[in-house]
């Protein structure tokens, strides 16, 4: 694991667009941290590098969204559900292990058993000024190891 530090808005969203740098068809994201810390901006730098034309939301009441561009991207939202029956009734399982998109869950924190079992973790935290934000990446399994590693070399400073 390891941390990158942004200072501005501007910064949170370049970073998504580095990450698309490397990004490949069948990587899965989870975006961890508060309502307004800079999740769905992040999402926003990374579609403008696939290309996405659609305006980018947060998918918090659709629960998931899909823009195409390069790459198919599933987003999905997972802050209001409750329950594990809710994820099959919205198609989450089969679209979490498809090959054919990127795939990024926002509060993967609410299923945790249920996410896919290769990810790159994102976590967002504010740091101590206004607009500074870290963020912490992880890694769970090992199909994404190379991404990882280019990732953390991309990251050094």
């Amino acid at each position: 694991m390891f941390q990158l530090k942004t200072s501005s808005p501007e910064e949170t969203y370049a970073f998504g667009q580095k990450l698309a740098d490397k990004i490949r068809q069948g990587m899965a994201f989870c975006l961890e941290g508060d309502l307004g810390a800079g999740k769905t901006l992040l999402v926003q730098g990374l579609a403008n590098a696939l290309h996405v034309i659609d305006e980018v939301t947060s998918p918090t009441f659709a629960i998931m969204n899909v823009y195409d561009g390069d790459y198919t991207i599933y987003h999905f939202d997972l802050y209001r559900l409750e329950f594990e029956r809710e994820l099959e009734d919205i198609g989450f399982y089969e679209y979490s292990e498809t090959e054919d998109a990127v795939i990024i869950i926002e509060w993967p924190d609410r299923f945790p058993d249920d996410l896919p079992n290769d990810y790159i973790g994102l976590k967002i935290d504010r740091g101590r000024l206004e607009n500074e934000r870290i963020i912490t990446i992880s890694q769970q399994g090992k199909k994404n190891q190379k991404f990882y590693e280019e990732l953390k070399e991309l990251c050094r400073f």
